[in-house]
């Protein structure tokens, strides 16, 4: 869920906080932000498939077709 607060709102919610729970939201904010997505993302797209040359060459030509229809 989500919900859309102005900072200057959230700035009083977070100064009414108690201290034990202002404590652990500064513990928070301080810790690392980990990229955790992108590095999922870079590991699946270097196992993914590899064109050959064969597939890349048959691409290029259809492209060139696609093109030269066009321009008609």
């Amino acid at each position: 869920m989500q919900i859309d607060i102005g900072f200057d709102q959230l700035l009083k919610i977070v100064k009414k906080l108690p201290s034990e729970q202002l404590k652990k939201l500064k513990a928070e904010m301080e810790k690392p932000k980990t990229v955790k997505h992108n590095t999922d993302l870079e590991s699946l797209l270097l196992k993914g498939p590899v064109a050959t040359k064969k597939q890349l060459e048959t691409i290029n030509k259809n492209r060139k077709a696609i093109n030269q229809w066009r321009e008609k």
